[in-house]
């Protein structure tokens, strides 16, 4: 595949993404409008689908606290500022009090950052381009407040799909997790150290998939408690998941800086370590295609045991004392995955039973 075709691919991908919250903000734009001149009479009510696009655009990928925090941003900055500029006109000293008023105003509502930004920024867009008039402020607010109603109203109507967005984030962790294990086998296989280096680094930079992973969660959780059409109990099995990928994660950077030293150290590490890993990488694969379809996870918990039968030999080989640690880290990790398919640690550590012990609890790198 050529890099235009790869750029083609990404660019459709991005499109599909953002698909929906695209139809979200054209179709509520224009019920918006119409409402705003056929039910409120209002001539030409602007702010009610400047209030959608808004809205729904950050709705599209924030907390629902920031999507209300900007209605009420915009209401407050149109209100105030077409109120104070109706009053005492236009110009510089005008514009500079207008929006220290409108923030302040917000401030003393809310407190919140987003509110008094969009207040702020309202209430210039009024002060420097809206002609003063009357009632005027008072139906820019009221169109405002209807664009931002509307708004909500669309996203949890046409709602993205709470699960689908959870399996998405998870599936790239769950990635960068296989990608890691896939690559600390290679690497003690080849005696590569800059091969684990190199794994090593790209272990420590993941962790943004595991805050986007916590961040996705809590979206969906949002949308899955505002909506009708989906249920949040569907999202369960990813809640379970979180905590144990995210200390799945801390772990195979532990065991990869203990690959590395094993490689530096040119310590004995027999197969029984490369095995393990690429069994876990298959089991994190696994994991990535049984998460989404949900149920107890049968066919990943069943490889995670068969692996770790064969990470607790009741008489293990010699090895380096790195070594030892990556043999260590393994177990470990395959206790975070049983966690992650729902298993408690106590029934997790079970599956341990020479080296129960053994297994860390260590998880900072």
């Amino acid at each position: 595949m050529t890099a235009f075709e790869e750029s083609l691919r990404t660019r459709a991908g991005r499109l599909r993404t953002m698909a929906l919250p695209i139809l979200q903000c054209a179709l509520a734009a224009a019920l918006a409008w119409v409402v705003a001149t056929q039910v409120l009479g209002h001539a030409t009510p602007f702010f009610a689908p400047i209030a959608v696009v808004l809205c729904i655009g950050v709705g599209a990928g924030r907390r629902w606290r920031r999507v209300v925090e900007l209605v009420a941003g915009v209401s407050v900055g149109v209100g105030v500022g077409d109120l104070l500029v109706s009053a005492i006109g236009s110009g510089p000293w005008q514009i500079a009090l207008v929006i220290a008023l409108a923030m302040s105003v917000s401030v003393l509502l809310d407190g919140g950052a987003l509110i008094a930004l969009q207040a702020g920024s309202s209430a210039v867009l009024v002060a420097t381009l809206l002609p003063p008039g009357g009632t005027g402020g008072i139906d820019r607010m009221a169109d405002a407040l209807l664009g931002g109603l509307i708004g909500l109203a669309a996203i949890a109507l046409l709602p993205a799909n709470p699960t689908a967005l959870a399996a998405q984030h998870v599936r790239g962790l769950l990635d960068e997790l296989a990608a890691a294990l896939e690559t600390a086998a290679t690497a003690l296989r080849d005696r590569d150290p800059a091969l684990a280096a190199s794994a090593l680094e790209r272990a420590r930079a993941s962790q943004r998939t595991v805050d986007g992973y916590s961040n996705a969660l809590q979206t969906a959780h949002e949308i899955a408690a505002l909506s009708p059409l989906h249920h949040r109990s569907d999202l369960a099995p990813y809640f379970t998941a979180a905590e144990p990928l995210d200390h799945a994660l801390r772990n195979v950077r532990v065991m990869l800086r203990h690959t590395v030293a094993v490689i530096d150290k040119d310590e004995k590490a027999p197969e029984l370590l490369t095995e393990g890993m690429a069994d876990l990488a298959r089991s994190v694969a696994r994991l990535s295609e049984e998460l989404p379809r949900g149920g107890a996870l049968p066919l990943t918990r069943k490889a995670l045991l068969r692996t770790a039968a064969r990470l607790d030999p009741a008489a293990p080989p010699a090895m380096g004392l790195s070594a030892h640690a990556v043999l260590a880290q393994l177990r470990s990790l395959t206790v975070d995955l049983l966690e992650a398919t729902g298993e408690t640690h106590p029934g997790a550590l079970s599956a341990f039973p020479h080296r129960r012990a053994a297994v860390p609890e260590s998880r900072a790198c």
